[in-house]
């Protein structure tokens, strides 16, 4: 018979709580949802404590014993504890506390057969999650974080990334300028998606290379935007004025994997 937390003053309960605000704790991360947490421990991700609410007991020691979860990281919750400690609507009763996806501070490149997708002040985590999972698919070198945009790691953007957050590396940059010169440095191919910008079909694309991506609302800053070596644009014979940022990025994400 487990032990079941019942009470919120538990210290496994505050523990949760510290890690689901991200300033206290940036070396953890909380996910809930059976198949967000399955794909990151098939991913890679070291399990720091698996949470089961007293319902899905059966369930989540199923997921325990798959990946070799031993007792004690495996907390359970009585379910009305549970569903206060959750951050979904209609919670699955399974979360895992695990270490961080590790984070870069300098873009690891292959040596020309090289794509980067850099995102600057992407506000909505389920862009920021989805560009990080079409990057993976692609197989792209990297994600840039530019400051400004939100966390890549956020319950959000961990559930939209589905697991790809542990597979593609994920660089940092709080100064934009020094991003510039690096990528300069190393002969990397700067685009900037810009309304003003040549339609991509009509682009020649020297790799290795990076695409910005600008701000949902603004798109890309002048700086960024006066920085890149060329201004593209998506064609859109439609009436949209525009695509989101998630489909923008997926859009030239697929026609340079294509061109590589």
């Amino acid at each position: 018979m487990r032990d079941v937390i019942r009470s919120s003053d538990n210290q496994i309960v505050k523990k949760i709580r510290r890690v689901q605000d991200r300033k206290k704790c940036p070396e953890l991360v909380y996910i809930e949802g059976v198949r967000i947490v399955e794909d990151c421990l098939k991913s890679g991700g070291v399990c720091d404590s698996l949470i089961i609410s007293e319902r899905k007991l059966d369930e989540g020691i199923k997921i325990a014993s798959a990946f070799n979860i031993e007792d004690p990281r495996i907390c359970v919750l009585d379910d009305r504890l549970f569903g206060k400690i959750s951050e979904t609507v209609n919670s699955q009763g399974i979360a895992l506390i695990c270490k961080c996806p590790q984070i870069t501070n300098s873009i690891p490149l292959r040596g020309g057969k090289d794509i980067v997708c850099v995102l600057e002040n992407v506000q909505d985590p389920g862009n920021v999650g989805t560009i990080i999972r079409m990057s993976d698919a692609f197989d792209f070198t990297a994600v840039i974080i530019t400051k400004g945009t939100c966390d890549p790691f956020g319950s959000k953007a961990l559930r939209a990334s589905m697991g790809s957050a542990w597979h593609i590396p994920v660089v940092m940059f709080d100064d934009e300028g020094a991003l510039f010169d690096q990528l300069e440095r190393s002969g990397v191919c700067s685009l900037a998606m810009h309304l003003r910008g040549v339609p991509l079909p009509d682009v020649d694309i020297k790799f290795p290379a990076a695409f910005f991506i600008g701000n949902e609302g603004n798109g890309l800053s002048e700086y960024a935007s006066s920085r890149c070596l060329q201004m593209v644009k998506i064609p859109m014979p439609g009436k949209a004025e525009s695509l989101n940022a998630a489909s923008a990025a997926s859009v030239i994400g697929y026609e340079l994997m294509r061109r590589l």
